[in-house]
């Protein structure tokens, strides 16, 4: 039997498209890319994305790091700008720092190890995920409604962005 579908999120209120600000890009990891890669089609499959203060989507959505914070560039689907939000990198530091060691072991046990080891690598991975995709949603609070799904690709996204625009 099918799901039914959630009848408090409208249908309007999603991406049609996600970009990164390229200007910051440095040579990607294939793992790195694959991240990439993945978070933004999944993204643009399924999402739920609402910016309470401006106009109904969809939504246009462009993500970048200047001056030491993560920025939504947000327009409408005729590629009019509604609103750019600015994050604090500062709280995400720890959380994506620790992402990116886990995903490193992840890689390399999936490489190298037994299913035996690598999956409570994946299961520390994943809880690491989660928990960088709840603080994503945290600090959006009153600016951007998303998912749990939603967050966590993005929180993807910050994490590929704040490897690629910072030295850690």
């Amino acid at each position: 039997m099918a799901e039914e579908a959630n009848t408090d999120w409208p249908e309007t209120e999603r991406l049609i498209e996600v970009r990164l600000d390229e200007r910051l890009a440095r040579a990607r990891s294939p793992d790195v890319e694959h991240e990439r890669a993945v978070a933004i089609h999944d993204l643009l499959q399924e999402n739920r994305f609402s910016v309470p203060a401006h106009m109904p989507g969809p939504y246009r959505l462009t993500l970048s790091i200047m001056n030491q914070r993560l920025l939504f560039d947000i327009s409408n689907e005729q590629r009019q700008p509604l609103v750019i939000i600015g994050l604090a990198l500062s709280p995400f530091r720890r959380v994506v720092r620790d992402y990116f060691r886990i995903c490193e072991s992840y890689y390399d046990a999936i490489r190298h190890a037994p299913i035996h080891r690598i999956e409570p690598i994946d299961m520390a991975r994943r809880a690491i995920h989660d928990e960088g995709a709840g603080l994503l949603m945290q600090r959006l609070q009153g600016k951007i409604e998303v998912d749990h799904d939603t967050a966590r690709r993005l929180f993807t996204l910050l994490a590929v962005l704040h490897w690629k625009g910072r030295v850690t």
